[in-house]
């Protein structure tokens, strides 16, 4: 019986990291389960510098940040940013960053007060 596969995108996906600042030999070859695992186990250093520093997915950054996925394209973050572009963001957040945040904060008191409402 063969082991279960995914393509080399899923496993960054599941790693948080930027496919295309990973070795070639990950972006190039199905990765299985156990490789998978291995990695998340006992990463290696491409990988832990990968985590470290960047550059990272949307997803990270977002989360990094404390905006959504969508929140960045609205403030015209297209690219993967390092954690030094993001600590930069930070320290002397742009107009738009603020907004966001402030945006993503509502959205968060909401589900909250949604969640500890008395069900009917």
């Amino acid at each position: 019986m063969t082991e279960q596969t995914m393509k080399p995108a899923t496993a960054a996906q599941k790693l948080g990291v930027y496919l295309p600042a990973t070795p070639e030999a990950f972006q190039n070859n199905p990765i299985t389960r156990s490789e998978l695992n291995d990695l998340l186990e006992s990463p290696p250093e491409w990988l832990a510098e990968l985590r470290r520093s960047g550059p990272h997915p949307r997803s990270v950054v977002a989360g990094k940040l404390g905006v959504s996925n969508a929140g960045l394209a609205r403030g015209g973050v297209t690219d993967a940013l390092t954690t030094a572009d993001i600590t930069a963001l930070l320290q002397t957040p742009p107009e738009w960053l603020v907004t966001e945040r402030a945006t993503q904060a509502k959205v968060r008191e909401e589900k909250a007060r949604i969640k500890a409402a008395p069900k009917k």
